[in-house]
């Protein structure tokens, strides 16, 4: 938001200089950005009129003018393209110091005398144009000081608004806080409806109230398109940052600025009957007012009339429909468009406007009537014309209502920590333009149509901090203990997870939450995905459905910089969408092997790492839980990612959480990861996270048996579907499964293999016979016999 600073002190005078006014506006949360001084050096720099300008003798750009400076005439040479007879414009006369540095004096420019410069706009620093001579209105006074001219000198103040704080897109919601830190009041100017003079009315019609809860009209008749805008209007739309272009749109622009109402001004003549806001025709066409033509769709909100859209509702208006000089009859328009109808819209066509700007944010739903009568009334003193009256059409179930809130004076300085006197809580939110009533231990707050960001008890206390004063407020250690949140022993901590995979020689690594497609593809992982409506690029596009894509590629990095025997663990989120809604997110804990098994020593032959490296490293964390036989690994030749013989899904109680093994040769090509084997294996987090918690007990005093088996089993039969049979037949007898030899070759038919496993038994409240222990072995050996067609081996 950019505004004059002599504007802001009409509105409210906070009787202080510049440099404290901007220095106040910082500490109550309107950052300045920028502060351009306009007017010093402007000493000698009058209103002057060229009575006469001939071409130079010597030189065919420049001409020879004769200029009335109201004390005399002056002989000028200028080469602006615009100097010719009657024009007014200002004159830097002999001894002027312009603000650019030049200094004027009297000169001979190819051999003809100049006595000062007729100047641009640039080189007074009140404006970037240097096309020509600033031209001044024809009733400018000739001789009067052009500083006194322009009500100079003067300021053009620009400020960094954070998105909550769109009331200060207008100079009066600025106003009302300047006028709350100073304690002063705000003098608005009077703003009275506009009589209407006769009745042409265009109807209008709400066809998405929804997105437009509000829009008022009105035809104003019979204005002089072509009037000029009033060098006060004109100045102050300049130090507002806003280039004048007529007097219809300049009026539209002044409103905004004064009151934060984006607005627009049609030709009536070129309007078809009623005016309808709704939403855009899928494929509908308009041009606008920049010359482009734009397609639009659904999302889109249009103003159009019965013959199609005219303009882009709160980002542009038409070209066809737009003002010029030949426009006799004008339909204004002010209307209140919800930020979820704007928002986004203009940043889609490649666009970014003033009303767009303020429309995302939010623009006060009360305001439209009070803008258009505002814009009337400017219209009608400059540019003449007889208003109609203004047709309002309002769907009040979907306007914003602004429910009071309560404010405790207690909780006042339980959060700020210093006490703050009720009169200056009242007199901070009542300057602010909130209506406040006593009630019990505070007040009933109700924030004003304009204050979007006043919802609950903690706004209207930050509103009472910043205007009462930041450095108002001592700084405090905060007081009282803190109970340290200690994690139940039935849980392990994310960090004895890391800590042993660092003993273990893993390192570990962060990648990116993001990931392309493509890549997804190359792994072979189909299925729904979550992909983003708005990446950074390409390359960033999809939520990673897994965390072994990216530290792969991290894996490949490292490889790719002469580092041999890489290991590498992340513990991260992966996303994933099952239908068309967001299904959730999953903590996991992901790792890659390359390289060899141990790192380069005397004692141990070389050999590359293999599946049963990254399983004992996986079952070294799964002991951390204590609770090892909840835990299996079968194999799993279905994962298409994964080498279907050296592959295994882990499982928790039977449930899949995870799976490990070496990447598919086809993959592992697609990643151009060479031929040396990667292993990978990812496992959810909250399953090793799941510990069993210690309980002390006796040792029994009853002697365990043992006793030893081998079984014939087929060699696709995994030992820990074996484990889980024996342990399910002999139930509590059996305290420990061990297996101590597996042997395949001579001897043995093809495709089976011999597995010998030693039953620890023991009943804790009686010694175990021998009859028990020859029953439990039974039991163990039908139920393999049954399950897996194992025999006994003799």
């Amino acid at each position: 938001m950019k505004f004059s600073e002599n504007w802001l002190r009409e509105w409210v005078d906070p009787g202080v200089d510049r440099e404290t006014l901007c220095r106040r506006l910082d500490m109550i949360g309107l950052e300045v950005e920028s502060v351009a001084e306009l007017g010093a050096g402007l000493d000698h720099v009058v209103v002057a009129q060229i009575v006469s300008a001939e071409r130079h003798p010597e030189a065919d750009r420049l001409q020879v003018c004769q200029v009335d400076t109201g004390h005399g005439s002056v002989q000028i040479v200028c080469g602006a393209p615009n100097a010719r007879a009657g024009l007014k414009a200002p004159l830097a006369q002999i001894g002027a110091a312009l603000p650019n540095g030049m200094a004027i004096k009297a000169a001979r420019l190819r051999g003809v005398e100049s006595q000062g410069m007729l100047c641009s706009a640039r080189e007074l620093g009140l404006d970037q144009d240097a096309t020509g001579l600033m031209e001044l209105p024809d009733d400018a006074p000739v001789g009067t000081p052009l500083a006194r001219y322009l009500a100079l000198p003067d300021a053009s103040i620009e400020l960094g608004l954070t998105p909550n704080r769109a009331d200060c897109l207008g100079l009066r919601g600025v106003a009302y806080d300047v006028a709350a830190s100073f304690g002063r009041q705000v003098a608005m100017p009077a703003i009275e409806p506009v009589a209407a003079a006769h009745d042409s009315q265009r109807g209008v019609r709400l066809d998405a109230p929804a997105q437009c809860p509000r829009y008022c009209g009105r035809v104003v008749s019979g204005i002089d398109a072509r009037a000029r805008t009033p060098v006060w209007m004109a100045e102050r739309l300049r130090r507002g940052g806003i280039r004048p272009i007529s007097i219809a749109v300049d009026i539209t622009a002044y409103v905004m600025l004064e009151l934060g109402q984006p607005m627009h001004a049609f030709d009536q003549a070129r309007l078809q009957g009623d005016i309808h806001v709704r939403a855009a025709r899928a494929g509908e066409k308009i041009t606008l007012l920049d010359g482009r033509e734009v397609e639009v769709d659904e999302g889109f909100l249009v103003v159009a009339d019965d013959g199609g859209a005219v303009a882009l509702a709160g980002i542009m208006g038409g070209l066809d429909s737009r003002v010029t000089d030949d426009t006799v009859d004008v339909f204004l328009e002010s209307a209140h468009f919800v930020p979820s109808a704007i928002t986004g819209r203009a940043r889609r066509l490649g666009m970014h406007t003033d009303a767009s700007h303020r429309f995302e944010r939010g623009v006060d739903p009360e305001l439209p009537r009070l803008a258009i009568e505002r814009a009337t009334a400017l219209l009608t003193a400059i540019a003449g014309g007889q208003p109609g009256p203004v047709v309002e059409a309002v769907s009040a179930s979907h306007l914003p209502n602004r429910a009071p809130v309560a404010l405790r004076r207690a909780r006042i300085g339980r959060l700020l920590g210093v006490e703050v006197a009720d009169a200056d809580v009242e007199r901070v939110l009542s300057t602010l333009g909130m209506s406040v009533a006593a009630d019990g231990d505070g007040w009933l707050v109700t924030p004003p149509s304009w204050r979007f960001d006043i919802a609950i008890e903690e706004d209207l206390i930050e509103e009472v901090a910043r205007i009462h004063g930041y450095d108002r407020i001592p700084t405090r250690a905060p007081a009282g203990e803190l109970a340290p949140a200690l994690p139940g022993e039935g849980r392990l901590a994310d960090s004895r997870l890391r800590s042993t995979l660092a003993a273990r020689g893993w390192l570990e690594a962060l990648t990116f939450a993001f990931v392309d497609g493509t890549l997804l593809d190359r792994w072979l992982l189909s299925g729904p995905r979550v992909e983003l409506a708005n990446p950074l690029s390409a390359e960033l596009a999809v939520m990673r459905p897994s965390l072994l894509p990216g530290l792969v590629q991290a894996l490949a990095y490292n490889r790719a910089r002469q580092q041999d025997r890489v290991r590498l663990f992340e513990l991260g989120r992966s996303f994933h969408q099952k239908t068309d809604n967001f299904s959730g997110e999953i903590d996991q804990l992901a790792l890659v092997m390359a390289g060899p098994a141990d790192a380069e020593q005397w004692g141990a032959a070389r050999r590359p790492a293999d599946f049963h490296d990254l399983k004992g490293d996986l079952e070294a964390l799964i002991a951390l839980g204590g609770d090892g036989r909840r835990w299996q690994f079968e194999p799993a030749a279905d994962v298409p990612w994964l080498h279907p013989g050296r592959s295994a899904r882990v499982l928790r109680d039977g449930v899949v959480v995870g799976f490990a093994g070496a990447l598919h040769p086809a993959v592992q090509k697609a990643l151009d990861l060479g031929s040396d084997p990667v292993h990978v294996a990812e496992i959810e987090l909250d399953a090793l996270r799941q510990a069993r918690v210690p309980a002390a007990t006796g040792l029994s005093r009853f002697p365990q048996v043992r006793r030893d088996i081998a079984v014939l089993v087929s060699d696709a039969v995994a030992y820990s579907a074996l484990q889980g049979a024996v342990r399910e037949a002999v139930g509590e007898l059996l305290e420990d499964l061990v297996v101590f030899d597996e042997y395949r070759g001579k001897g043995l038919p093809d495709g089976l293999k011999s597995i010998a496993m030693g039953l620890i038994l023991r009943n804790p409240s009686r010694t175990l016979t021998d009859e028990d222990a020859d029953q439990a072995v039974a039991s163990a050996v039908q139920a393999l016999n049954k399950a897996f067609q194992a025999e006994l081996r003799g």
